[in-house]
């Protein structure tokens, strides 16, 4: 059984459709949800599936805390999905390749510190592109500069507010995350 470690900040819709996803997967468990925001709406989410909860501070993630926290479960994938902090260099390295994530965006476009969510999809807008999309990419030491495992892109000429843009981003989002976990986690399938 392949094991799969969540990691979120915030509502948590990726994570609950992955939950989802994999729910009647004989191969593929999610054997927790780990998040720096005691106050997140993803808690609730993952308890409600009866799958563990871990919220941490950023000095037990700084000082390894959550790193052995992390090998005590032993994930075969680290999904970080709506994670906003970046993870330490000791987890990256522990973790080569184990480690992926989720834009909001056609990267290397819109990348880097404080481009997450909404913040992204105002700067497509005000930069007037006709399309963006997802970048779901390995996590390296640099924010957003792991190497890339699945983009995909959306027409937008038609949207008027970044709130529109959000809505079709993470449209991408649910229809290609968990397919692309499952693509990973089992060799003998290709993208």
């Amino acid at each position: 059984m392949k094991k799969i470690l969540l990691f979120a900040s915030g509502s948590g819709s990726n994570v609950e459709n992955i939950i989802n996803h994999f729910k009647h997967n004989d191969f593929v468990t999610v054997a927790g949800v780990f998040s720096n925001n005691p106050n997140a709406a993803v808690l609730p989410k993952a308890k409600a599936h009866q799958i563990p909860t871990f919220v941490f501070n950023r000095t037990e993630l700084q000082e390894g805390i959550v790193l052995q926290r992390i090998n005590e479960i032993q994930p075969d994938l680290i999904v970080l999905a709506g994670f906003l902090w970046k993870m330490p260099e000791t987890i990256v390295q522990q973790f080569p390749n184990k480690i992926i994530n989720i834009h909001p965006a056609l990267l290397p476009k819109y990348g880097g510190k404080g481009m997450y969510g909404m913040n992204v999809h105002q700067a497509v807008l005000e930069n007037k592109e006709q399309e963006t999309g997802i970048t779901i990419h390995y996590v390296n030491e640099q924010y957003d500069e792991g190497e890339f495992i699945f983009q995909q892109r959306v027409n937008i000429q038609e949207c008027q507010t970044s709130e529109e843009i959000a809505a079709k981003v993470q449209a991408l989002e649910h229809e290609h995350f968990p397919k692309t976990i499952e693509k990973l986690l089992t060799p003998d399938t290709s993208f």
